[in-house]
């Protein structure tokens, strides 16, 4: 699943860059990982179990929270009370019939009904089924559930007593009789469900034409609710083929995974309707289902493409033409994938759709890819680069799952990573070869891994492979989907695939996915294959590559390697964002790693060494007092460099003499590392702001980003205090003359840079000159603000630049101009375009807009579900809206929880987006509070409220340490040059 990615990831990311990178970087972190998951108990839910009777009627048990760290759950006395289903069956197919309602019933419902016939095979002897089943009405047949068939001859066993079992979302059948081990049984459900709003399963989805309401019905599978959608064994290993058809409405058009079959007239209630049935599916995962009733239209690919491929979207989007950027690459980016993993695109056709509701970036369901119409919509004349190189990102994580997690697929949630992480690397090669010329094999630095290292720097992180046993609940399942998963899982196999070649690992890939086709694995099967590769090549590595991956991948966390450039001793460490932080979670690797250790000294060739003991000599790390090293080229290791003193010296000086000898990527992680290393307390914190001051010089985007984020952390601790004037005067400083480097590149911005980077470059210019006050800058985009607000129908603000004209404009201006933009973002029909202004009404300096903007966020009419908790994260990035989303959220986390979706992905990213400036001990126990009142629902944000904790606590101690230091240093630097 693509994040929502924000996100994000660090690709919505360059599209909208926010004053000192605030909102960018916080929707990297949140969105990117969203999924609108409600766990809202509807009526249509029946509940029934053994400890009342068969027949009695219950209500659904609460979600089950999760612990920060693993434990393991008391065994429970029944199968039915365990969330792992037994292995005594295993489905064969399904023949599934679904009718959405797209009117509400006289109730003011909107529901589906349907029928389910699962074929099963008898593994083992058993008198009791298990299948998932959640939040369905399931009709009574012959006094029971569901109905029992014997097949080929076989006699079906009568059933003894049927229920549903709320808390582990299971059909409980209980039978008079044993099933026979190797016989085939066919199960018969009929039932009833909510086509509810909440984003997950079978959901509806809902946009205006001209006034009119119009409301598609769309499935969101990944990773636990199709058992919401019909009966189903609903584990990623219990893989089927699937025969589906839909009942629909005769003006639209229904898809799903297959090819359709002809649709045919039905009369139902005496109305006329199609019923529309598609092909087998392949053999897949529940997961990866998907099915919509719309009245969308498409673009398709020519009649004699080899693969189908239709790109759908409202009819007014297909005909601007917004999806014709999806399809002019999709086909590349399949042909790449093809030669990549040397092996044919699986299916017959690749439709993609694009939703105006949606929880995740995307969801890669074999053959029916869903999408956020902004990550497959694009249209030129308003969308931005950034949205460009988002939807090319996305299609192309997306399109790598239809191999490698579709094809072969984990055989549990606990090797999410591997799925993830994977297609989040590849997506970057994909992206690369569709648009050569946007650097994107550099930019997944910034845009993946720079952001996840502060994460996995907390002792509250976690390793990217769980064990199967701590990994039982949805809620767990849900916590996976985060940064470390995708974003660290990226970065381990990028460094993975640099040190056995790029070639070697696409052969391992390739003998991996013809082995396991169809059929599912746990990681260490494309270890072994990726060693076979290895084996067939001259690579050399020190250990196998299980050996050498289990220390990135069971153990949490990264080394910092310092080398000492005086005697060549080499050393590693755990690396801690806070050094008196406490690692409770142990290691059998004792927080070591085997370090692909690389480096270049004074513009030399670059060399390549492994650590792999906490400390090593090498003479060829050794410099003279003319020398510097760099070390981590292209940041293609997943770990921090530390120097001696006179190195980091020696490259400051570099820096400002000839800072173009040193890499680009380099010079963007000199910044990283120094500023991380600085807030471990492992260097000076006004060594770390040395770094900045070359930038003055830098004309580079990934420097100039790098440096954005950085000194983002100091202004969310200091920009209510005495240190935030001088530290303002400092960047203003260092920005200007890059402010007139893009006047004068664009011709008094009359022109877009043709570079892709200069283009995002252009908007962190002009975002930091006007937050700085640098001179002619707040004028020139209140100014064209103005010019769209005298004539509305026609905006003639750059793309690139309209989230900072926006934002800009909104903070200088009043209600006039929020009012106006509300209404701009109310009226547009190009999702990029709502984007940009949602994000931009939170830039507002008024208290009474942002509390008003804070209740639109909880009215689905207003904002969107599954943008809500983006839109709180971007008002609290806003120094004036932080305490008021904070109390917000606090006073309405039960409606939050309960109507949002306890479960879902994004919760995470809003505990952390609230908290990001906390750093007081008023702070630290409100915290405290919040997690007490709230322990028991508090779902997929467990773990980010720990992180919090820990975070919060790291940042009292920082700003108590250097407060007076970074005063003193920015007083000094601000003033100007005698």
């Amino acid at each position: 699943m693509g994040k929502g990615l924000y996100i994000s990831k660090a690709v919505a990311v360059a599209c909208v860059v926010a004053a000192i990178g605030v909102v960018a970087t916080i929707i990297a972190l949140s969105v990117v990982y969203a999924q609108e998951k409600s766990k809202n108990e509807v009526a249509l839910s029946s509940t029934t179990s053994p400890s009342t009777s068969p027949s009695t009627s219950t209500s659904p048990s609460t979600s089950t929270s999760t612990s920060p760290s693993p434990t393991t759950p008391s065994t429970p006395k029944e199968p039915w009370q365990r969330y792992r289903l037994p292995d005594s069956l295993a489905p064969v197919s399904y023949n599934v019939t679904l009718w959405p309602r797209l009117e509400p019933n006289q109730a003011g419902l909107y529901i589906f009904s349907g029928h389910s016939a699962v074929v099963f095979t008898c593994v083992k002897e058993t008198d009791l089924i298990l299948i998932h089943s959640n939040m369905l009405n399931l009709t009574t047949l012959e006094g029971h559930h569901a109905k029992l068939t014997g097949l080929g001859g076989t006699t079906a066993p009568g059933l003894k007593e049927t229920w549903l079992e709320a808390p582990t979302e299971y059909l409980v059948v209980r039978l008079n009789a044993p099933l026979q081990a190797g016989e085939k049984y066919e199960l018969y459900t009929d039932f009833v469900g909510e086509l509810a709003d909440d984003l997950g399963g079978f959901y509806r989805s809902e946009y205006t034409v001209d006034g009119v309401k119009k409301i598609v019905a769309t499935t969101q599978m990944q990773p636990t609710d199709a058992r919401k959608a019909f009966p189903c064994f609903d584990e990623p290993a219990m893989k089927a083929v699937f025969h589906i058809t839909l009942i629909h409405p005769q003006d639209t058009v229904a898809l799903s995974n297959s090819m359709n079959h002809d649709p045919s007239n039905i009369t139902m209630e005496g109305h006329d309707f199609l019923q529309t049935s598609f092909m087998p599916t392949e053999i897949m995962s529940t997961y990866l289902l998907a099915f919509v009733v719309s009245d969308f239209t498409f673009i398709s690919s020519e009649p004699n493409a080899s693969v189908l491929v239709r790109i759908w979207a409202r009819k007014k989007a297909i005909e601007e033409g917004q999806g014709d950027y999806a399809l002019e690459k999709t086909g590349p980016i399949l042909s790449f994938f093809e030669n990549y993993y040397n092996s044919s695109y699986p299916l017959s056709k690749s439709d993609q759709i694009a939703l105006p509701d949606f929880s995740a970036g995307a969801m890669e369901n074999w053959g029916l890819i869903t999408y956020r119409e902004t990550a497959l919509l694009y249209n030129p004349g308003v969308s931005s680069n950034g949205d460009k190189e988002w939807v090319a990102t996305v299609i192309s994580h997306e399109l790598a799952h239809m191999w490698f997690g579709n094809l072969v697929t984990t055989r549990w949630w606990n090797d999410l990573w591997l799925n993830e992480g994977f297609a989040t690397y590849v997506s970057y090669l994909g992206a690369n070869f569709a648009e050569p010329n946007w650097n994107m094999k550099d930019l997944i630095v910034l845009n993946q891994i720079v952001g996840v290292m502060a994460v996995d720097a907390l002792a509250s992180s976690h390793p990217l492979s769980s064990k199967e046993e701590d990994v039982q609940t949805p809620d767990q399942i849900s916590e996976l989907f985060d940064s470390i998963t995708y974003s660290k899982g990226a970065a381990v196999l990028r460094m993975l695939s640099e040190f056995i070649t790029e070639e070697v690992f696409s052969k391992g890939l390739s003998t991996y996915l013809e082995a396991f086709k169809y059929k599912n694995t746990v990681y260490t099967d494309l270890w072994k294959h990726l060693q076979m590769a290895v084996d067939r090549s001259n690579i050399k590595l020190p250990h196998s590559v299980e050996v050498i991956m289990n220390r990135w991948i069971l153990q949490m966390g990264f080394p910092v390697v310092t080398i000492n450039t005086k005697n060549g001793i080499i050393t590693q460490k755990h690396f801690l964002l806070d050094p008196e932080s406490v690692v409770d979670r142990p290691s059998t690797f004792k927080y070591e790693w085997f370090v692909p250790l690389t480096w270049i000294k004074t513009g030399g060739p670059e060399q390549q060494y492994w650590l792999l003991d906490r400390e090593a000599a090498n003479t060829n790390v050794t410099c003279g007092p003319d020398d510097w090293l760099v070390a981590n080229i292209k940041m293609k290791g997943f770990y921090r460099v530390n120097y001696d003193l006179d190195n980091w010296e020696r490259l400051l000086t570099k820096l400002s003499t000839g800072h173009l000898d040193i890499p680009e990527i380099n010079r963007a992680q000199l910044i990283d590392d120094a500023f991380n290393l600085a807030r471990a307390r492992m260097v000076n914190t006004t060594l770390a702001l040395r770094t900045t001051k070359y930038l003055n010089k830098e004309l580079e985007y990934m420097p100039w980003e790098t440096a954005e984020r950085s000194l983002n952390y100091f202004f969310l601790m200091f920009d209510r205090s005495e240190v935030y004037g001088p530290m303002q005067d400092y960047l203003k400083k260092q920005v200007t003359p890059l402010f007139i480097h893009f006047q004068k590149l664009t011709d008094n911005w009359t022109k877009i840079p043709e570079n892709h980077t200069d283009q995002y470059n252009q908007v962190n210019a002009i975002s930091m000159a006007c937050s700085t006050g640098v001179e002619g800058c707040k004028e020139l985009t209140t100014g064209w603000f103005r010019e769209w607000m005298n004539i509305p129908t026609k905006n003639n603000i750059s793309p690139n630049l309209k989230y900072t004209v926006y934002c800009s404009a909104i903070a200088a201006g009043g209600v006039k101009e929020w009012d106006f933009a509300w209404s701009m973002f109310k009226n547009t029909t190009i999702a990029t375009e709502a984007d940009k202004l949602m994000a931009a009404l939170s830039c507002t300096k008024q208290p009474w807009l942002l509390n008003r903007y804070l209740e639109y966020c909880l009215d689905p009419q207003k904002i969107r579900k599954q943008d809500a908790t983006s839109t709180i994260i971007s008002i609290a990035s806003n120094s004036i809206g932080q305490p008021l989303a904070w109390d917000f959220v606090r006073a309405k986390w039960d409606h939050i929880f309960n109507d949002y979706g306890g479960g879902s992905f994004s919760f995470g990213g809003l505990i952390s987006g609230l908290t990001r400036r906390f750093s007081t001990e008023f702070e630290y126990q409100q915290l405290l509070q919040f997690k007490k009142d709230n322990g028991g629902q508090l779902g997929s944000a467990t773990t980010a409220l720990e992180q919090a904790l820990e975070s919060t606590k790291a940042n009292m101690n920082w700003v108590a340490m250097n407060k007076k230091q970074v005063l003193d240093w920015f007083v000094t630097e601000s003033k100007p040059a005698v």
